[in-house]
């Protein structure tokens, strides 16, 4: 082995190493906790996972080191069911002092600006929560009081939105307002298109900088899925369905453009059975499932099926890159409007056209969809 090549193994090997042995520090005092236990948990998407614990002494110190994620990751110091919650975005030693009444509220942070955010976040969903029950003890009507609520929580999120996650859609601090809650309830709604546009923001800033990161992922899922549920939603507003229509014999036509700009519709397949295929590349199960699609195809096209596949994907830059080298039909529809007239209520959908271009069944209706397809050749 050449020389430079044998210093570059054992430096890489070194920093491995070290990367393996990196771990971040929390420290500091719990006053008034004497003898009470004190734990480290690590807030996963999965779940809480414990990591350390002391049983504080008389002066209240503490002090923990843990693993240091490699993306930012959440964590919380709990005690007697109260908990502090703070970020790690690598080897940094975050300093927290607190009172052991009423700890979640009354405590200080310093080494992280993240912390300090969260620790600022955490306040004020605290002013809004007891803010929401002295509304309701006011003796206001009902209509009063929620109107008062819905300007109190609209007050909020301009606050939060504009102040913290548009001001570092990237940062730590605005993945953890996302998920803020009131009553146990989200206080940004993936349903609500205005909030939509919140989650897409920092969804594209952690695809951005932490592309491996699975909150990242998740967030860029939570994001596209909410997009395509608004967008089938608004569909359905806009048009009246009539569903009988769905099941009869006969298809409704669909007339939509491929990434050429060529407009391609159904009824232009007759002669073949079509899988009418309602998909979205930006959900986590796309690649699964063109994956089977594909086998499909390859197998059966040559018997004559033929695959009409509708994506109502927001971002069609997306979509195209997603369908470049698919060698079925593949359309977009980012209206959603076609699905709305198939009476698609989520993606991933789709429905077995016969030859003789006549809606046959929807997927809650086939078992077995490779056997299907046989029978209709």
């Amino acid at each position: 082995m050449k020389k430079t090549a044998l210093i570059a193994l054992v430096a890489l090997c070194l920093t491995a190493c070290d990367n393996e042995g990196n771990t971040f520090t929390v420290k500091g005092t719990i006053e008034g906790a004497q003898d009470k236990t004190l734990c480290l948990q690590n807030k996963t998407l999965g779940g809480t996972v414990m990591l350390d614990s002391v049983k504080l002494g008389e002066d209240g110190c503490f002090e923990f080191r843990a693993k240091a994620p490699a993306t930012p990751d959440f964590y919380q110091l709990t005690l007697e069911g109260q908990s502090i919650n703070f970020s790690i975005d690598s080897t940094e030693t975050v300093t927290i002092t607190a009172q052991s009444r009423g700890m979640g509220a009354n405590y200080e942070v310093s080494g992280s600006e993240n912390c300090e955010k969260i620790r600022q976040l955490a306040l004020k969903q605290q002013a809004l929560q007891q803010g929401v029950q002295t509304l309701f003890g006011s003796g206001l009507g009902r209509e009063e009081i929620g109107d008062s609520l819905n300007r109190m929580v609209q007050h909020f999120k301009e606050d939060i939105t504009f102040n913290y996650i548009y001001a570092s859609p990237s940062s730590a601090y605005a993945y953890y307002a996302l998920f803020l809650t009131l009553g146990g309830q989200n206080i940004y709604d993936r349903q609500n298109p205005e909030d939509l546009k919140v989650f897409a923001a920092v969804a594209t800033s952690w695809d951005t900088f932490y592309p491996e990161s699975d909150r990242a992922k998740h967030l860029h899922n939570t994001a596209m899925k909410g997009l395509t549920d608004n967008r089938i939603a608004t569909a359905r507003q806009q048009v009246a369905i009539d569903e009988s229509r769905i099941v009869d014999s006969g298809v409704l036509d669909l007339e939509l453009p491929d990434a050429t700009g060529h407009i391609r519709t159904l009824t232009e397949l007759k002669g073949r059975v079509v899988l009418l295929d309602f998909h979205a590349f930006g959900m986590k199960e796309s690649a699964a499932r063109i994956l089977e699609m594909r086998e499909l195809y390859s197998k059966y096209h040559p018997q004559g099926l033929e695959i009409y596949q509708v994506s109502i994907d927001a971002d069609e830059h997306l979509w195209k890159q997603a369908t470049q080298a698919l060698p079925w039909i593949c359309v977009y529809d980012p209206t959603g409007q076609s699905a709305l007239r198939y009476n698609v209520q989520a993606v991933p959908e789709y429905f077995l056209i016969d030859r003789n271009n006549t809606l046959q069944k929807r997927s809650s209706q086939i078992d077995d969809l490779e056997k299907t397809i046989k029978g209709y050749l």
